[in-house]
């Protein structure tokens, strides 16, 4: 497994520091954020909470605001967005961006990672593959409320046969079962739930990755909270090029995978 393998993290906008005195606006008295429940690790459910290294970074940042912070478990990825779109939550932690969401959502500049998209097949089961042209005509499966980014998308509406299922357990038994060819989806977080369930000698990414996509922190429109939306991305600009998202990160990964194995 390559999962250890170092994040590649945004780097773009020089590095400004956060206000040491910042004061919080005065129409935002607490910040309720949201996250997708099975995206280890950068978000992942705990109980009633959404937990991880990007809920880390903006309660860091947060902190530094002066704002109090929440991060909620709010349901599944697809009920987290709506909660954002409704404005039931301020906040929704790690997200691509697609025009569709755009229409509800104000991102935060600049993206606090890169996140590779892979295929994943069965290790009895692999086929060629040199890009996304090679999945035409198979039989492929991914989480439902996935988005991939606008272009890849209109890619996989227009010439792709993919079934949407509730959650990678899902997917892993319809790729294993032979349901399905493959299984497209992030690389980190599915590396993360194979450990889990102990399924990595049996499924495995094709090279090379699909694309790269940002990930990004976006404020909800309907909340007051969206004035904050600069000086969030003031203080993602400085967690990720001073290093001290990268340590985040690194910290999550030992403790998600700590309680894999007890789990």
């Amino acid at each position: 497994m390559r999962y250890l393998a170092p994040l590649v993290l945004a780097a773009v906008m020089s590095v400004t520091s956060l206000p040491s005195e910042a004061a919080p606006d005065e129409t935002c008295t607490r910040i309720v954020a949201t996250g997708h429940p099975d995206y280890p690790i950068m978000a992942f459910k705990r109980g009633d909470r959404i937990k991880g290294a990007a809920p880390l970074l903006i309660a860091e940042i947060a902190t530094e605001l002066k704002v109090p912070f929440d991060s909620k478990y709010m349901g599944s990825w697809s009920e987290a967005q709506s909660a954002t779109r409704e404005g039931n939550a301020d906040m929704i932690i790690g997200v691509y961006y697609n025009d569709e969401r755009a229409q509800y959502l104000e991102y935060v500049e600049p993206p606090f990672a890169y996140d590779p998209v892979q295929v994943f097949v069965a290790n009895d089961d692999p086929f060629e593959f040199k890009g996304q042209d090679d999945l035409i005509g198979k039989k492929g499966v991914a989480n439902e409320g996935e988005s991939f980014g606008t272009t890849f998308d209109a890619f996989l509406k227009d010439k792709l046969t993919v079934t949407r299922v509730d959650g990678l357990p899902a997917a892993f038994d319809a790729l294993l079962s032979g349901d399905a060819d493959y299984v497209v989806a992030a690389y980190y977080p599915v590396t993360a739930e194979l450990v889990r369930l102990q399924l990595d000698d049996k499924i495995q990414p094709l090279e090379p990755e699909l694309f790269s996509e940002e990930l990004f922190v976006a404020f909800s429109k309907k909340s007051p909270c969206v004035a904050l939306s600069p000086k969030f991305g003031k203080g993602i600009t400085e967690l990720t090029e001073d290093g001290r998202f990268r340590e985040i990160a690194r910290d999550t990964l030992g403790e998600w995978e700590a309680q894999s194995f007890q789990d």
